[in-house]
């Protein structure tokens, strides 16, 4: 099941660092699909991947935390489609 990891980056603040922490993350195994927020420092991370992996990569860039880690909210509507077709039949 994916999960949604968001974490803040306390020195993306630039175009140069934003760079940098998608390609860190990009090569982990698991990541479905990345998105940065440069205006509140946050990189919204979806996929399989271990959240703490995705912490020690970001801390070579500068300090990262943790904000969130839950699941993706993309399944949640896939899942609520079956279960209507579930009670159809």
């Amino acid at each position: 099941m994916a999960q949604k990891v968001v974490l803040k980056i306390m020195t993306m603040n630039d175009e140069k660092t934003k760079k940098k922490a998608l390609e860190a993350v990009a090569n982990i195994y698991g990541v479905d699909s990345i998105a940065a927020d440069l205006k509140e420092q946050k990189l919204t991370i979806i996929g399989e991947m271990d959240a703490v992996a995705i912490a020690k990569r970001l801390k070579k860039i500068g300090k990262a935390e943790i904000v969130t880690v839950g699941p993706a909210k993309e399944e949640k509507k896939d899942e609520k489609k079956d279960e209507n077709k579930d009670e159809k039949n």
